[in-house]
Parts: structure tokens; C-alpha cells; sequence
């Protein structure tokens, strides 16, 4: 059995696959893109097979011997690599191996959906969400019949700092934002409500888990049911601490704790020095959480970060507590109200809006997003733009609406094979080409610079902070990261010493036990990269108005690698 410690340290935000079942250890099709999509293709020029000419390009020789050498470094020979560097100013392929080759993306699948919502969205495009009645409220307060909690996709109902800057910020308690709704609701003269609080997800058809994910992964909050109603990130804190004494329960504490779930307490303090052994238990679907096991007296507190698997149903719960906290006396319960694929289409009832709240602009929740691989947010970008811009109610509707878009940019349906919006689903695959191509087509748009800015920056934020600090690629390389277990995938933007721009996907597959060895392999491609590889000499000439060489010469050549690796 793993510890608390070994497990949430292999708990990576795009998430891992255990064979656990019930015991969990803590440690619609488009006849084109629509309108505001363009249709311009962005596919790199063809990949050369030549290694060299007369000419030559010892920066990519030196490039492809350092590869080569990350690679062997892993002392994995098993492990399958597609790589793909390409000149941002030129479009020249640098250098490439197996990069027309299907590869598992993990997150890197996120830079599809945040794109497509910026091309279709725009980045000032807002989310509401609101509290309506049928009625208003009488005189003395009362309203006639339910409360109900709109949502339509917000994955910022929470109390997180937005702009997001280097590092998450929290300020106040995670219900923040529906603490909100709930103060405008006695504001408007709600003093009692004859009816139920009720959660509407409707605004799409909630269908929780995309396929492709694992079982375990639902239990913890990078893997939380999908909905449109998403509070605090669909998931529940809960800090533990030791007790008092040697023998003593953990002290506990959760929130935001709607009453629909129960946390059974049955773990121990144990003695100073000791090893943690804690263990979660939950049935698929069950609300009952059970821990058991230890934690010593003298551990410092432990955050466990539980997926909610019925989010309409919480969302109303911790609203009817919130409003009954302030004075609102409720004569009914709790409820959800979700959407039916089969039903048919009926013009809404007129609603009065008793409180509403306004979502960041879309751009601040991209940067979010791919700063830290936030997966439930992906997904409900994903379904947000399909909604709002294809009509799609359903998940199979918004992954035709996403591929789409991508066949309206160049990116052939045989290069994405995506069934998810964050990359968690282990059906997921796309070739190192297709996202050389999508990341071209983004540098290229109105927006390019706001995408490009989201990724996280080596050795200073996001999930690359910790990563090739104190090296040439710190600061210089803006990329999104990809990690589920034996997975490990690095795409975006770098600048090199010598003042070339490049875009670039390197994937690893079939890693096994070597890991932490294909991190580093991928952490050393990109410092190669930054260190070796030079702009191409008609960008250097261009920017310095020289003629590099008489009209009809010989381009410089690409590199086309085999590798000595699978």
C-alpha cells in the first residue's frame, strides 16, 4: 500500500490511473467551421528527409546529438518519442521524428479547447449565472414557489484571486461566490420561499465523466463530475490534523459541506516520527467518505481534495444553507433540476432574476486553465463554446463542434482523435504535427498573444515553475505541460539565445517506470533547444536588411531524425 505522502505526490493535475475500484489511498456533425473561425491553413512546410547539404546547419546537428542523448539518458529503450521544432518566423521545420505519429497528450489536449474558446468566444466573452423565481417576492417576503440557481458553465464559482498572476490565491471561504448570490437574494426582500432551492445544470446535458476516464479518477478534484453548476471546482476540502494524544481521532474540518455527504472519521493519531498510512474509501458514486488508518502527533495538517460526483445537487445545498444562515426560512429541500437529451425543445417559462453574478472575462479563465492545468475548466470551456456557438447540448455534439473548427483550420480529422476537453481520457491522441499546426494557427490571431501568455513560463509559474529553473530555457520557453501515468508531453513557444522563435511538441509514450527520467529528457530538449538552434538566415537578414544569398539558391535544410528509441 502506498502512502499519503507517495500518492498525492504521483496525483499530477492531469491526473493518474490506478487499478482501484473501491478502495482509493490518499497520498453533432458541421458542414463547416462557423462564423469567426477562420479557414486560413496554418500546416507547417513539408518535413524534409535530408540530414545535411552543402550549405548545412551545425545548430541542428548539435540539436539532434543532444536529443538523441536525453533520450538514451531515460535508459528506457521502450519508451515511444515524437518531437517537432519548427521556425515560428518561417514555418521551416527544424527538426522532427514520428511527428506525423498518433501519441497520447495527457493536458496538452488543453491547448485545443482554450484555443477553439478564444477563436469562437472571444476573450471578453462572460458567464452568468442566476438566482430566479417564477414570482417575485410579496410584501412581506414571502415567494411562491422555488428558488432556482442558473447555471451555464462558470468554473470560477469559487473565492479564487482572478487575474492569476504566479502563484493561486484564494481569498475567503470557497463558497464566496454563492455567499454572494445568496446576500442579493435577501436583498431583493426573500424572506421565506414555500418551494424548494433548486440546481439547474440544464444549460447543457450533464454528463459527468467524459469517456475515457478512470474510476479512480473521480474521487479527487482534478477528476470532478462535469456540470454546469460548478462550485468551489466541484470539489471539497477537507484538512485533517492529529489530535491531542496518541490513540486520538483526526481532527477534521470540510468546506464547503453541503449535508448530502457523509465523512466517516475512523482514522487515529499515532506517535510522533511515525509513518503516515491514511486510507480513503468510497464506492463508486457513494456519498459516504470513510478514512481510516494514522497520522502522526507531530505531522503538520493534510488538505484532501474530494470530487463532488452531484454537483447541481450540491450547489443548491450549500445555497439553502447559505440562505438559511441569513435569516431565509425555506419550507422545501434541495434539489437539482438536470437537462434530458430526449426531450423536446420548449420555450421557457419568464423568470424574474433575484440575483445574478458576472464570470472573469473568458481570457483570465484560459490563463487559469493552462497555468494549471485546470481539467474541469477545460471541459466546461469546451462545452461552453459548443453551446453557445453550435447549438451542442450533448458531449458527442461538442466534440463534432470541436473537430469542426479544427478541420476549418487545416488540421485533418485523422491527426485529433479527442473525446475530452481536458486530456484526462486515456482515448485521446494526437500527432506532434497537428499541434505545431494548431499552436501556428493561435500565434497568428488577434488573440495570439493573450493564448500565449497563459502558458506556463519555465522556472517561474504555473506547472513549469519548478522546472528548468536556473538553465537557458527559464523564461524562455512558454509551454503547456501533459503528465498521466506513462505519459509525459511538452508543447509551445520558446526563444532562443540566438533570437530564433520556435514552436515545438515533444511527447513521450509508454514511459513506465521511467518517469521522472522522461521529465528530464523533455526538460533537456528544451534547454537544447534554447541553447543550440538559430533563426533561419533569411529572418536574420530580413531583420537586418541584408540579402543572405542570390535569388534561386539552395534552401537550408530541415532535419529528419530516426531515433534509436521506440
Amino acid at each position: 500500500m502506498k502512502t499519503l505522502r507517495a500518492h498525492r505526490a504521483s496525483l499530477v493535475k492531469a491526473g493518474m490511473l490506478y487499478p482501484l475500484l473501491i478502495c482509493l489511498l490518499i497520498s453533432a456533425s458541421f458542414p463547416g467551421p462557423p462564423p469567426g473561425f477562420a479557414q486560413t491553413s496554418t500546416r507547417p512546410t513539408r518535413v524534409h528527409s535530408t540530414a545535411g547539404s552543402k550549405e548545412g546547419r551545425s545548430d541542428g546537428t548539435r540539436f539532434s546529438e543532444r536529443v538523441q542523448a536525453a533520450l538514451a539518458s531515460t535508459g528506457n529503450d521502450k519508451a515511444f518519442w515524437g518531437l517537432m521544432v519548427s521556425d515560428a518566423d518561417t514555418g521551416e521545420v527544424l527538426y522532427a521524428v514520428n511527428a506525423g505519429r498518433y501519441f497520447m497528450p495527457a493536458s496538452n489536449a488543453k491547448l485545443f479547447t482554450t484555443a477553439m474558446a478564444l477563436a469562437t468566444l472571444g476573450p471578453d466573452f462572460r458567464i452568468r449565472t442566476t438566482v430566479e423565481s417564477a414570482a417575485e417576492p410579496d410584501s412581506s417576503g414571502h415567494l411562491e414557489g422555488d428558488l432556482v440557481l442558473v447555471g451555464r458553465g462558470d468554473a470560477n464559482l469559487s473565492s479564487r484571486v482572478i487575474p492569476f498572476v504566479e502563484h493561486a490565491e484564494r481569498n475567503g471561504p470557497p463558497e464566496k461566490a454563492l455567499a454572494d448570490l445568496a446576500d442579493q437574494v435577501v436583498k431583493s426582500g426573500v424572506k421565506e420561499i414555500s418551494g424548494d432551492v433548486v440546481g439547474d445544470d440544464s444549460y447543457f446535458v450533464p454528463e459527468r465523466y467524459p469517456p475515457g476516464w478512470g474510476i479512480d479518477d473521480t474521487v479527487w478534484s482534478y477528476g470532478a463530475a462535469v456540470s454546469a453548476l460548478a462550485i468551489n471546482d466541484n470539489y471539497i476540502s477537507v484538512i485533517l490534523r492529529p489530535g491531542a494524544t496518541i490513540g486520538a481521532p483526526l481532527v477534521y474540518s470540510a468546506a464547503p459541506w453541503p449535508g448530502i455527504y457523509e465523512f466517516r472519521n475512523d482514522a487515529l493519531t499515532s506517535a510522533a516520527g511515525t509513518e503516515p498510512k491514511l486510507r480513503l474509501e468510497r464506492d463508486p458514486d457513494s456519498q459516504i467518505f470513510r478514512l481510516t488508518g494514522t497520522l502522526p502527533l507531530d505531522a503538520p495538517a493534510r488538505e484532501l481534495q474530494l470530487a463532488v460526483t452531484q454537483p447541481a445537487e450540491n450547489a443548491a445545498a450549500v445555497l439553502m444553507q447559505l440562505l438559511q444562515a441569513r435569516g431565509v426560512r425555506v419550507e422545501g429541500h434541495s434539489r437539482a433540476r438536470h437537462g434530458d437529451r430526449n426531450a423536446q425543445p420548449q420555450t421557457p417559462s419568464p423568470m424574474h432574476v433575484l440575483a445574478e453574478h458576472s464570470s472573469p472575462a473568458l481570457v483570465q479563465d484560459v490563463r487559469l486553465t493552462n497555468k494549471l492545468s485546470m481539467n474541469l475548466h477545460a471541459e466546461l470551456l469546451l462545452r461552453v463554446a459548443a453551446r453557445e456557438k453550435g447549438a451542442a447540448m450533448t458531449m458527442d455534439d461538442a466534440v463534432a463542434f470541436a473537430t469542426a473548427l479544427r478541420q476549418g483550420i487545416g488540421i485533418g480529422q485523422d491527426e485529433v482523435q479527442l473525446t475530452d476537453g481536458s486530456g484526462l481520457s486515456r482515448g485521446d491522441l494526437v500527432t506532434p504535427q497537428s499541434v505545431v499546426q494548431l499552436l501556428t494557427y493561435a500565434a497568428r490571431q488577434p488573440w495570439g498573444a493573450d493564448f500565449m501568455a497563459s502558458l506556463p513560463v519555465a522556472g517561474q509559474d504555473g506547472t513549469l515553475e519548478n522546472r528548468m529553473r536556473g538553465t537557458a530555457a527559464a523564461g524562455q520557453v512558454h509551454a503547456k505541460t501533459g503528465l498521466v501515468e506513462h505519459v509525459n508531453s511538452l508543447s509551445g513557444y520558446a526563444t532562443t539565445r540566438r533570437g530564433a522563435h520556435l514552436i515545438f511538441a515533444i511527447f513521450g509514450n509508454n514511459t513506465g517506470t521511467h518517469g521522472p527520467e522522461a521529465l528530464h529528457a523533455v526538460d533537456a530538449i528544451c534547454v537544447a533547444m534554447v541553447e543550440e538552434l538559430a533563426p533561419h538566415r533569411e529572418t536574420r537578414a530580413a531583420r537586418s536588411g541584408i540579402n543572405p544569398r542570390p535569388a534561386g539558391g539552395d534552401p537550408e535544410p530541415s532535419t529528419e531524425t530516426n531515433l534509436p528509441v521506440k
